[in-house]
């Protein structure tokens, strides 16, 4: 395992030669990435069709808007319907929910944001109108949102609002695990959320069921380079966690986003589109901010079904299939005529294999 020390070193044909070499040892293998950032750039690189054939990629729950759950989308167009403005990333703009999309039903009121902190400027340019900032993301995004509600508070801002989606990492991987829908090996796991939460919380989880992770950066080097360290881990058996991005991820994490995540958020049960309800791998806003919760402001009852129930978004989100397996891929569901989540986020399966992964 010292080996592990000099891979930055290695040039992408060596390690593709030391990955063939190690994987003889295995007859077949799952890797699931639980990162739309690694999905959309195993594809681009091309790197499924590099491998030997007895490693199979999976690509897991990874991407923040194929996750949220129809209703979650069906409360947001409500609460335009209300008189409310909604502010969100572009990705969450498509996304269908039961009855249709933001950019379908009210487009007008919806506000394009590239950063959680432009919410504070709408709101204090326009006192005379009510916000809803749309709280999507994973680890790496809820500081972002938590700094927004404080400063919010701080400001004694009262037209602003967040309707909130924030998931958990960890929590989804035992769920995957717990479940034994399928044979998952080992796992890619997201850098950028390390960097937030530390390894440790990852280290946790591959003890705990025996599976190796690695913690892995983004460049096509990078993922090779983790898929390696898998491989290597599967054979020693001597630890199940390895950080091959090292250059930013800490054991503890970042502290002071950590503390602004506990401050502003408490975990809570939360529904992921195609999956379900998983306990504690959602954040809601503590008692403390709780007058920035648009769900206990202003409660409204949604009754939700699934948008399309030929969409297999969930079967590809839990790596049961891949998005080729879909009916509907590239056959009336693509970027441009999305039928699923999947299809809309820049870093959804189905939108990376449409894009790079086809023959």
């Amino acid at each position: 395992m010292n080996s592990l020390i000099n891979l930055k070193n290695l040039k992408r044909a060596e390690i593709i030669s030391d990955i063939k070499k190690t994987a003889e040892d295995f007859q077949s293998l799952n890797f699931m990435e639980v990162c739309g950032t690694h999905t959309m750039q195993i594809y681009r690189a091309g790197i499924p069709s590099i491998l030997p054939s007895n490693i199979n990629l999976l690509s897991g729950p990874g991407c923040p808007v194929c996750v949220t759950p129809e209703e979650f989308i069906d409360k947001a167009i409500a609460y335009l319907k209300e008189g409310y403005e909604i502010l969100t990333f572009g990705d969450l703009y498509r996304v269908p929910g039961t009855y249709g999309s933001l950019e379908k039903e009210c487009s007008g009121k919806v506000k394009i944001i590239y950063s959680p902190s432009e919410s504070l400027e709408y709101a204090l340019n326009n006192p005379d109108k009510k916000f809803i900032l749309l709280a999507v993301g994973f680890e790496t995004t809820a500081p972002l949102f938590a700094a927004v509600v404080i400063d919010a508070k701080k400001k004694g801002i009262k037209n602003l609002f967040l309707l909130c989606a924030l998931k958990l990492i960890p929590p989804v991987m035992r769920y995957l695990l717990e479940t034994g829908e399928l044979k998952i090996d080992g796992f890619l796991l997201p850098g950028h959320v390390a960097t937030i939460i530390g390894s440790e919380e990852f280290r946790k989880v591959c003890d705990d069921y025996k599976k190796p992770g690695v913690v892995s950066g983004f460049e096509p080097e990078d993922i090779l380079q983790s898929i390696f360290i898998l491989l290597m881990l599967l054979k020693h058996k001597s630890r199940f966690l390895e950080t091959q991005y090292r250059m930013a991820v800490k054991k503890e994490g970042n502290i002071l986003a950590r503390r602004e995540m506990e401050k502003v958020f408490q975990k809570t049960k939360a529904k992921w589109r195609g999956i379900g309800e998983i306990e504690n791998s959602g954040l809601t806003l503590k008692e403390e901010f709780i007058e920035y919760d648009i769900s206990y402001i202003h409660p409204l009852k949604i009754e939700s079904q699934v948008f399309n129930p030929r969409c297999r978004c969930g079967e590809v989100l839990r790596g049961i299939i891949s998005p080729v397996d879909c009916p509907l891929f590239d056959n009336g569901c693509s970027p441009q005529t999305p039928q699923g989540p999947c299809m809309v986020s820049s870093e959804g399966a189905c939108a990376a294999i449409y894009k790079y992964g086809r023959e």
